[in-house]
């Protein structure tokens, strides 16, 4: 059964195997090749190129290795010790990542059938050979299966780059860029191929569940049929007794890295109290609930209360900071007072703070509001819901992304597991180094702890994570090293780079060292998604579907006139009234 499949090219053929290794295999490159290329059937193959695809014949079946490095012979020489003489021969080093053998599939059709991992190991002198397109096919998939498309694979011929959406989504992704490497646009494409494999796979129902976190609002024009949730236009609501005990300390304490254990036990004490109100109102069990329990409480009112929390020298006994007052200490001993003093001063600088109404409004007191709240983020109505927090104050951005994380964790964890099974959700956390950075700052504890929860047991509960970031030193080695897979775009800068490659799986370190050097748009798409590690050129997008650049053309800005006095009157009249 042989055929033209089966028999070396010699045509192909580069060089012959000096040492192996384990699965890494070191061969020395021909001397007579003088040019790194060969052209075959009409296409060029590039020889030694990083992440390119040589193979190796042993009998009926074909080893294949994945190239890592193209090196001089004598650096190699003086690794190993041995005496250099000088000498212009080259040596490649490869990975061996997986097998195939050619089947005849119809009359006179072959078909390679590849599977992962190697059984079968090649021994010194056989020689390597390139790896013809045709056979490149076979070896990095087709669209069988639950699969979404990426791109197509560099150096392949245009074969496509397939990811395993299951494995994407279910075991959590980080993509990772510089600046300006085409980071937004990957999302974009990742979220967009999602969309499209219901018509792709002809389902009768398809209805993804995608919460994006945008601290630019730069997603919005990728997916026009998108419900936006912003604090400028008052679609998002994040309502204080959402809380769980952490973020209320956060929020109502102005959490520092010591927050004092006597403000918390007066917020937890009050607290409880505020819950357990509600809960005969709304006809709940108050037996069963905890501090965490999301159940709606008013705030009360500051106004007008002395150091005591007296009006009139009567104590103030509504809401939370009633709750608050109802604690305080017998006496006019004003240092007794303090503690419960700073925090209803802070929870009314809260309530004044015009910033802050999407988390601030007062509940009405009548009604349930917390399955309202939730259909914010899960609904039936879109597919994507787009989290605009640019207009969120800095301080409590960490509190608001934790709200919304922890928001959706709680939902599945209570949810039977056949709703799970029908309702996973993928969050996507752009800016990852805002919400879990790895500087363990007081104002993100409550998003690290959300976020790192999902990251860790999210997949049980069926809820993926997208984290992307343009500084990933920056992201907290946690929640990065939970990730799976990884399609990590050009960094240019040595920390980050650096950081990546401790990361990432020890065989695919080497992988790192091109990053620089890529091309925009261009990654490295690595982990349990993909077929196999591999250069990928990400799809192409039109332009109604990428995200808003916010890339200022100077060249073109400098032809126009320049801001009149109206113009600046309106910009300032926006920017006094924090609104847009």
């Amino acid at each position: 059964m042989d055929s033209k499949y089966t028999k070396p090219i010699e045509n192909l053929a580069i060089g012959k195997i000096i040492e192996v290794d384990g699965s890494r295999i070191i061969a020395e490159l021909d001397p007579s090749i003088s040019e790194l290329s060969r052209v075959f059937a009409g296409e060029n193959y590039p020889i030694g190129q990083f992440g390119s695809i040589i193979k190796v014949h042993f009998g009926r079946r074909t080893i294949y290795g994945l190239v890592s490095r193209l090196r001089m012979k004598s650096d190699y020489q003086l690794e190993k010790g041995i005496p250099v003489v000088g000498s212009d021969e080259r040596i490649i080093e490869a990975e061996l990542f997986g097998e195939g053998e050619w089947r005849l599939k119809a009359e006179s059709e072959f078909t390679l059938e590849f599977e992962r991992g190697v059984a079968t190991y090649p021994l010194p002198q056989q020689t390597i050979y390139l790896t013809p397109k045709l056979e490149l096919r076979f070896i990095y998939g087709d669209a069988k299966g639950v699969v979404i498309q990426l791109g197509e694979h560099v150096g392949s011929g245009g074969a496509p780059c397939y990811a395993d959406l299951n494995e994407l989504l279910g075991k959590h992704t980080a993509i990772l860029g510089s600046t300006g490497s085409g980071k937004s646009g990957t999302v974009a494409a990742v979220i967009h191929s999602i969309l499209e494999r219901g018509e792709i796979a002809q389902h009768t129902h398809w209805h993804p569940q995608v919460i994006i976190l945008d601290p630019h609002n730069e997603y919005g024009k990728a997916f026009p049929k998108h419900q936006r949730l912003s604090t400028d236009e008052g679609t998002l609501k994040l309502p204080y007794w959402l809380l769980d005990l952490e973020e209320s300390l956060s929020l109502f304490i102005g959490k520092t890295e010591f927050a004092a254990t006597s403000q918390s036990n007066i917020i937890k004490n009050a607290l409880i109290y505020v819950r357990e109100q509600t809960a005969e109102r709304l006809g709940l069990d108050k037996s069963q609930l905890t501090v965490d329990s999301p159940v709606p409480y008013i705030l009360g009112s500051a106004e007008g209360l002395d150091h005591f929390g007296c009006k009139g020298g009567v104590l103030y006994e509504e809401g939370l900071i009633g709750a608050i007052n109802i604690q305080r200490p017998d006496g006019k001993d004003k240092n007794k007072h303090e503690d419960f003093s700073k925090v209803v001063r802070k929870i009314d600088s809260l309530l004044k703070d015009g910033r802050l109404k999407f988390m601030m409004n007062g509940w009405d007191g009548e009604q349930d509001p917390l399955p309202i709240v939730v259909n914010q983020f899960l609904t039936q109505n879109t597919t994507v819901q787009i989290v605009d927090l640019s207009g969120v104050p800095n301080e409590v951005a960490g509190v608001a992304s934790a709200a919304i994380a922890r928001i959706v964790f709680q939902l599945k964890v209570w949810q039977s597991e056949t709703e799970r099974q029908n309702s996973p959700v993928l969050l996507v956390c752009e800016e990852a180094h805002r919400y879990v950075p790895n500087r363990g700052e007081a104002q993100y504890e409550a998003a690290q702890s959300a976020i790192r929860r999902i990251a860790k047991e999210g997949r049980k509960y069926g809820v993926g994570l997208l984290l992307v970031s343009q500084r990933p030193s920056e992201v907290e080695a946690t929640v990065l090293s939970q990730c799976n897979s990884w399609i990590v775009l050009r960094i240019t800068n040595d920390a980050d780079r650096e950081h990546v490659r401790s990361v990432l799986p020890d065989s695919m370190s080497g992988l790192t060292k091109m990053l620089s050097g890529l091309r925009r748009q261009e990654a490295i798409f690595v982990g349990q998604a993909a077929t196999l590690p591999t250069r990928v050129m990400i799809r192409n997008l039109l332009a109604e579907q990428l995200p808003r650049s916010n890339d200022v053309d100077f060249d073109k800005g400098w032809q126009q006139q320049a801001l009149t006095l109206e113009q600046i009157n309106l910009v300032v009249k926006k920017w006094r009234y924090q609104s847009k």
